[in-house]
């Protein structure tokens, strides 16, 4: 039995029919250069623990990064249709290769773009959007996850500076950013996005060691003793949780397209294994109950399309609210570590070992439903949107 790469995606409702010419051509750019560039290499450097070489230069490279960034700026002034395909290409190679790119486009481009200065604009954004630069995204702390706004790091201004203390964990690209967007609590309680650099005197990233999930990642934490923030690194046009929490939107956004590619990647791998795997004489695909599973999984992708399809049409009209992001990435996380479960049954033995990627995309995905709020956390956001009651 051999993995061979899957050149296709399924379109069971031929989506590609509402996708424009350019749209299709981004996601066949960036396919290309997954099969190149992730599929040989990936499983290696999972089981190693180590992340790809010069994995943000190469996204760079095929405008992966802040693709939805202005051209002025180092992006491609894509919009956000493009922006999911690229990412759900991505994660069909690797939930860790889609959150290198996740991260430096929504939660470090992004804040820049939308709450920065002109100067912080043009510093800094066309080296994230080339990968010359990486970026790091500070807001969960030890003690504070799903709940935000209790958040200990803090800021103190001491006139010509500000003085930064506090740590993050659980942080995509630690260990090895150049700079990384922070978020603290200033002495009127308000909180405030700070960008840190890493010749920072009191700025130390430590990685997290010892993962079962985006292993061909680097995570790690961000710690600050008494880091002297000069002023003009402060975000200016931004006060208050909505500067993290729209950061959020946009990386769950991004999220809801990603893990349609994990799942399809489980999906097209499941169909093809059944089809050559031969038991009592025939092919297991023949046999009723693996039909039935391999039916339920093209459904729930397809179904999975057409969502992150209506949402990025309501992004790109500006209409998208947080609770309808919320429902995205809930749904489409379910259904792909749903998928990624089942098919690892239809290939038996075979499902956990390297050759084939649906283990690898399994255990990604328990981080994945994990991260950028948590799956119950988005089901009372849905409730309390439907209720209007908070029950947090």
């Amino acid at each position: 039995m051999a993995y061979y790469p899957h050149q296709s995606i399924p379109d069971y409702y031929l989506l590609d029919d509402l996708l424009t010419d350019e749209h299709r051509l981004i996601r066949q750019s960036t396919r290309d250069w997954v099969e190149q560039f992730v599929m040989p290499n990936i499983d290696q450097a999972a089981q190693q623990h180590q992340d790809l070489p010069s994995l943000m230069k190469e996204l760079g490279n095929i405008g992966a990064l802040g693709p939805y960034i202005p051209e002025k700026y180092g992006g491609a002034g894509l919009d956000q249709i493009s922006y999911g395909l690229i990412m759900q290409e991505l994660e069909r190679g690797d939930s860790a290769v889609r959150s290198a790119a996740s991260v430096q486009s929504s939660l470090v481009m992004y804040p820049i773009f939308e709450f920065g200065s002109e100067e912080q604009k043009q510093k800094y954004l066309p080296k994230l959007a080339s990968g010359d630069w990486i970026g790091a995204f500070g807001l969960t702390e030890p003690n504070h996850g799903s709940d935000p706004g209790s958040m200990e790091t803090h800021l103190q201004d001491k006139g010509d500076y500000y003085l930064l203390n506090g740590a993050k964990m659980w942080i995509t690209n630690a260990p090895i950013c150049d700079i990384a967007v922070v978020w603290a609590k200033a002495e009127d309680g308000k909180v405030r996005g700070v960008i840190v650099e890493r010749a920072m005197e009191g700025f130390t990233t430590p990685e997290t060691h010892n993962k079962w999930s985006l292993r061909a990642s680097k995570t790690g934490e961000l710690v600050f003793r008494d880091v002297k923030i000069p002023k003009e690194n402060v975000l200016p046009k931004v006060k208050g949780l909505k500067g993290p929490l729209s950061c959020l939107n946009s990386a769950r956004y991004g999220i809801s397209w990603g893990v349609i590619g994990a799942a399809i990647d489980c999906y097209c791998t499941a169909l093809q294994y059944s089809k050559e795997r031969i038991q009592f004489g025939k092919p297991i695909a023949s046999y009723q109950l693996q039909q039935k599973k391999l039916a339920e999984f093209l459904t729930e992708i397809t179904k999975a399309q057409l969502l992150s399809w209506r949402l990025g049409v309501l992004k790109n009209e500006g209409k998208a609210s947080p609770a309808q992001i919320s429902m995205a990435k809930r749904n489409n996380v379910k259904m792909a570590i749903d998928i990624a479960r089942e098919s690892r049954q239809i290939l038996g033995g075979m499902g956990i070992v390297g050759d084939f990627p649906i283990m690898r995309h399994a255990a990604n995905l328990e981080s994945v439903i994990t991260y950028e709020g948590t799956h119950d956390v988005h089901l009372l956001i849905t409730g309390n949107d439907i209720t209007g009651f908070n029950a947090f």
